[in-house]
């Protein structure tokens, strides 16, 4: 009768640790971004910017990027979209509000002469092929806004989940501001992705967007993204309640 109470609290403390440090894994599991901001620059994508990108960009190999060059100024959605994939061409769709521009008030393209444009209300781009990486240069996003850009994802399943672009609020309309965001998941594939409009009526450019499906992830071999405080606290109580188990058992033995 001891002896069953014994093995099975040994059973319930192990099984509790590893119930913990599964939620650990899941937390870990989440799509790992990149991100950098100059809040002024010449008309260049700027430095921090740029290191982000070709940071984004070294996880990644055989993408390609969306300039928007083959498109006419004032075209508007639904935009066509092709970029190479592992097993062959990835097919997008850029529907919601927006059209080709060519320059504006702090917004310029960062590569050839033209750009996505959105004002008020949201765009979307579906994968016709799901895909595991995105990334892209903001160009004038952070004036007259209240809120930072959300991007709402989609993944295969159709379970929905949400990254904010971590950009500055209240940038000068003519500092030239941009940025780079991009994230890879190696856990997820996605079918969609929503852009939310922080600004309400303010104008956003975007240019040179990269996609690129599971078999396309490279990633550099650097440690796993520390996990979160409260996620080391759980690990924490998990190991420390199957330590004190340990030690019971053992006095009783």
């Amino acid at each position: 009768m001891s002896r069953k109470f014994q093995f099975g609290g040994r059973i319930a403390g192990a099984s509790m640790a590893l119930v913990l440090l599964g939620g650990v894994a899941n937390a870990v599991a989440a799509p790992v971004t990149f991100f950098g901001e100059d809040p002024a620059t010449t008309g260049v994508l700027g430095p921090n910017s740029t290191q982000a990108r070709n940071d984004f960009l070294s996880n990644l190999s055989g993408v390609g990027n969306e300039d928007f060059e083959s498109f006419s100024a004032g075209d508007s959605s639904p935009l066509g979209l092709s970029f190479p994939g592992s097993g062959g061409a990835l097919a997008a769709t850029i529907t919601g509000t927006g059209d080709i521009g060519t320059s504006g008030p702090g917004r310029f393209p960062t590569s050839g002469v033209n750009y996505w444009e959105v004002t008020t209300g949201a765009f979307t781009i579906d994968f016709t092929d799901p895909v595991s990486a995105f990334g892209f240069n903001g160009i004038d996003i952070g004036d007259f806004v209240t809120a930072q850009m959300i991007l709402n994802l989609t993944n295969s399943s159709g379970e929905t989940s949400a990254l904010t672009v971590p950009h500055s609020l209240n940038i000068p309309n003519s500092a030239n501001a941009t940025l780079f965001f991009g994230f890879y998941d190696l856990e997820e594939t996605y079918t969609s992705i929503a852009f939310t409009n922080a600004g309400g009526g303010d104008y956003f450019a975007f240019d040179d967007m990269v996609i690129g499906d599971l078999g396309q992830i490279t990633p550099d071999p650097d440690p796993q993204p520390v996990p979160e405080p409260s996620t080391l606290a759980l690990l924490a109580m998990g190991l420390i309640g199957f330590g004190a188990r340990r030690r019971f058992l053992a006095r009783r033995s």
